[in-house]
């Protein structure tokens, strides 16, 4: 029996009249799977309602933020809580106070940091001052990774191991593009040959320690550890955006996990605990640039909002509990293993990838170190997976370039339920 989308269908066609493609951010408009996207209504736990009554475990999680589930009620009463004392002040309050100390308790490397209210507004401020620190200009980034919607982080590869800019987006000026360089993932020989010849002009190399916007890509051995030798070397800045890994691979996020210290970290989604916030910080010497201690300028009217800062913290104080990491981890090991022995069982050519709570479904046969790699995907394919997995009762990401997550509220009967449907749509594909 095929599920009744009629409401959602009818209120997609009224919020097309008032935004671009009827959303508020490009995937949710199921673009890249086909059909219409579906309107939520409720959630809890691991499981979203849209408003025609459809129910879905969920894997998207609001893009990584929702580590305890949805609605859970510490975050809940905490908010309540806030919003009570009032919303917000454009001054300084004690919350703001409490999450910078819990930050830097997990995150020594950020000595110094500035609350800011998103991802995209955390990369730029860092790119930011890491110009005015090294008086340099460039910024190298790595084709596939995706660091919000700022002008110069817009611009993808060309052909070659590296290529001077070219914007990815109309509107972004073609002068400025011209000072990002791109070089592939996980390739540490691109970076050596570009930094050989051009470290004079690069300012930072910001980079996905382990990249989730174009799926799920893991640093090869040595990547990470290359990059800190050479920017060390030479006098660059390497900012850790850490909006999708920061307290999800581990409470100290993906430079816990592989031991390695940036001169300044981005970080964004769980921080909030489901409302919009971010963080850039790092080196005292460098963030003693940002103003109102030094010149380079950068303000919020909502940064450091209580709501915010009241979820984030509760969020926090949850998954810094003794054993959580372990359960999060023992589920996602399950999850792992089903999912392999349904693709194995309906022969299929795909590559699962999972790190932590984060995994990823390729539909290739060849394994996935890169953008170039990735995108040899089968994104039809994986189109007609998801379409099939939703009218299953299933909530994936609408687009093959997107990471899945798992929370603590994901219930072994949800992981199951989920392997099973999985196994089921392989086989009639």
């Amino acid at each position: 029996m095929r599920k009744n989308w009629r409401t959602s269908k009818k209120l997609f066609q009224r919020a097309e009249e008032l935004f671009p493609g009827g959303v508020n951010s490009p995937v949710r408009a199921f673009k890249a799977v086909g059909g219409n996207p579906i309107f939520i209504d409720t959630a809890y736990g691991a499981k979203i309602f849209d408003v025609d009554g459809n129910g879905y475990i969920d894997y998207v999680m609001s893009w990584g933020p929702l580590i305890l589930g949805h609605a859970h009620k510490d975050v809940v009463d905490a908010l309540t809580e806030a919003a009570e004392d009032g919303v917000t002040f454009g001054a300084p309050t004690l919350l703001e106070i409490k999450m910078g100390e819990i930050i830097q308790k997990y995150y020594p490397s950020m000595e110094r940091m500035r609350l800011v209210s998103s991802g995209t507004e955390a990369t730029m401020s860092a790119i930011r001052v890491a110009r005015a620190f090294t008086k340099r200009d460039k910024v190298m980034k790595f084709e596939g990774c995706y660091h919000g919607h700022a002008d110069g982080l817009l611009v993808k590869a060309g052909s070659g191991a590296a290529t001077h800019g070219q914007p990815s987006s109309l509107g972004v000026p073609q002068s400025y593009a011209q000072e990002t360089i791109t070089v592939p993932y996980n390739d540490i020989k691109a970076v050596e040959a570009v930094v050989q010849t051009d470290w004079k002009d690069i300012a930072c190399i910001i980079v996905e320690p382990i990249a989730a916007n174009m799926g799920l890509v893991l640093p090869k051995p040595g990547f990470l550890e290359g990059l800190r030798e050479i920017t060390e070397k030479h006098g660059i800045v390497l900012i850790f955006d850490e909006v999708v890994t920061g307290f999800r691979v581990a409470v100290g996020g993906a430079q816990e996990l592989y031991d390695i210290k940036p001169d300044l970290t981005c970080l964004g989604k769980i921080i909030g605990g489901g409302l919009p916030a971010g963080a850039y910080g790092g080196k005292k010497e460098i963030m003693s640039l940002v103003s109102p201690d030094g010149p380079v300028y950068q303000a919020g009217t909502l940064s450091g909002n209580p709501a915010a800062m009241a979820a984030g913290i509760e969020t926090i104080k949850n998954i810094g509990r003794k054993g959580f990491y372990d359960l999060l981890e023992s589920k996602a090991e399950i999850l792992e293993a089903g999912f392999k022995d349904a693709i194995k069982r309906a022969k299929a050519d795909i590559k699962f990838y999972r790190i932590g709570s984060m995994f990823c479904q390729y539909f290739t046969e060849h394994d996935v170190y890169d953008y170039e790699t990735a995108a040899k995907s089968d994104t039809k394919l994986y189109a007609e997976y998801f379409r099939s997995m939703l009218e299953e009762g299933v909530y994936f990401p609408p687009s093959q370039f997107e990471t899945c997550f798992l929370s603590i509220s994901h219930s072994k009967y949800d992981i199951q339920f989920s392997m099973r449907k999985s196994y089921k749509v392989l086989r009639n594909m």
